[in-house]
């Protein structure tokens, strides 16, 4: 196994593994986030041997004699000017992507201690931000830049707090050194890691669910179908038509809807343990479109009279009268398509059974109310708290 340092720090990992994975579960190095675990996104940026890297490529096998620096091991002068020099600029938002990005910034400016606004974008062209836009951590990378050179941070623009002033965010230290916690970087003793078999159709019977080979893998702690849930099955905002686990002889309604929990030691047992549950499934043609939905096609819904979800009437004026006496007048069909979110946070939650017996649930969602509802309708129980850990890029979406 390779020996290399970690903020200055010899480490020699135990097992070949991805240096994101050694680094956060391990080391517990949380400013090192996974947002897609692929290479794609930048979240997991660090800077080895001067270079930036992304965390979740390279194996620690590679890394002999090499030297990682994280935003954990930034010196305090340095985690002093980038807090500041992002908050001032309103860089920080959502925060998940940033310790990325103020380890792109470090490693610019210890090689161009002036660089120009082109050399900055392309320092950080691999790391993603779904918050800001990209404009106000430029300026955060020029206003760090000019702190370096001059020695001297400047007084904040606003400390008033009066309406209309331009204020830091009072979060900011947290999220830009990465010491903010989201969801998936709570760690706990003993933690286990779940994770949903999904069903391969996009709508389909479920005739028959095969959890023994799966249970039988040695690190697999349980696998839970619909057969036992406690609470109810059917969950859902506007109806309680949603299956928490699809069950034998129902239908999944989209292409990964829920069909058994694996629960397992490691996220690798859990990976292979959930290719062991055998789901046999009777494939039915699936309604692709509104207008399918209302041509007479099935119902989405085994049992329900027509695929309307809700009917509402919306008028707002004499629209007739407008139209009518408008200049201009276009009639034509419109569509929007559907738009992913595409937050890099991974959706994800943590719980545990606290001092008091309570179910309680680090969430990343942007409706505590609603999970904590959810979660006591599913369990069978009103014991149950839900605490909103930060959230990395919601849009709404989660």
């Amino acid at each position: 196994m390779a020996d290399f340092t970690v903020n200055g720090v010899r480490v020699s990992p135990a097992k070949n593994q991805k240096l994101m994975r050694f680094l956060r579960d391990e080391l517990r190095l949380t400013s090192v986030k996974d947002g897609c675990s692929q290479g794609a996104c930048g979240a997991c940026t660090v800077i080895i041997d001067g270079q930036t890297c992304k965390a979740c490529v390279p194996y620690t096998d590679t890394l002999e004699g090499r030297s990682v620096i994280t935003a954990e091991g930034l010196t305090d002068r340095e985690k002093e000017v980038y807090t500041f020099a992002y908050a001032e600029a309103g860089a920080v938002q959502c925060g998940f992507c940033i310790p990325g990005m103020v380890m792109c910034t470090k490693a610019l400016l210890d090689k161009n201690p002036d660089p120009n606004e082109q050399e900055i974008r392309r320092a950080l062209r691999n790391n993603y931000c779904r918050c800001t836009g990209y404009v106000k951590i430029i300026e955060a990378v020029k206003l760090a830049a000019q702190i370096m050179r001059t020695g001297v941070i400047p007084e904040a623009q606003a400390k008033d707090w009066k309406l209309g002033s331009r204020v830091q965010r009072l979060d900011a230290a947290e999220k830009v050194l990465g010491t903010g916690k989201y969801p998936d970087d709570y760690y706990l003793e003993g933690m286990l890691y779940g994770g949903i078999v999904r069903s391969r159709y996009a709508r389909a019977r479920v005739l028959s669910i095969d959890t023994e080979k799966a249970k039988a893998l040695p690190g697999v702690a349980a696998v839970y179908t619909a057969a036992d849930v406690p609470g109810e099955n059917l969950i859902g905002h506007l109806r309680h038509d949603q299956y928490v686990f699809v069950p034998e002889g129902q239908l999944v309604h989209y292409l990964g809807d829920a069909v058994a929990l694996v629960v397992a030691a490691d996220e690798e047992t859990l990976a292979r343990a959930k290719k062991l549950v055998k789901v046999e499934y009777e494939p039915l043609p699936p309604i692709r479109s509104i207008e399918e939905a209302r041509a007479g096609a099935a119902t989405v819904f085994e049992g329900a009279k027509d695929n309307i979800c809700s009917h509402e009437h919306i008028s707002r004026g004499d629209a007739d009268t407008a139209i009518a006496g408008a200049k201009h007048v276009i009639s034509r069909h419109f569509e929007t398509p559907w738009t992913e979110h595409a937050f890099l946070e991974p959706e994800c939650a943590l719980a545990f059974v606290d001092g008091e017996g309570d179910v309680f649930v680090y969430s990343t969602d942007q409706s505590s109310h609603q999970t904590r509802e959810e979660c006591a309708m599913v369990l069978g129980t009103d014991r149950v708290k839900v605490e909103n850990a930060l959230v990395g890029g919601g849009f709404g979406g989660k």
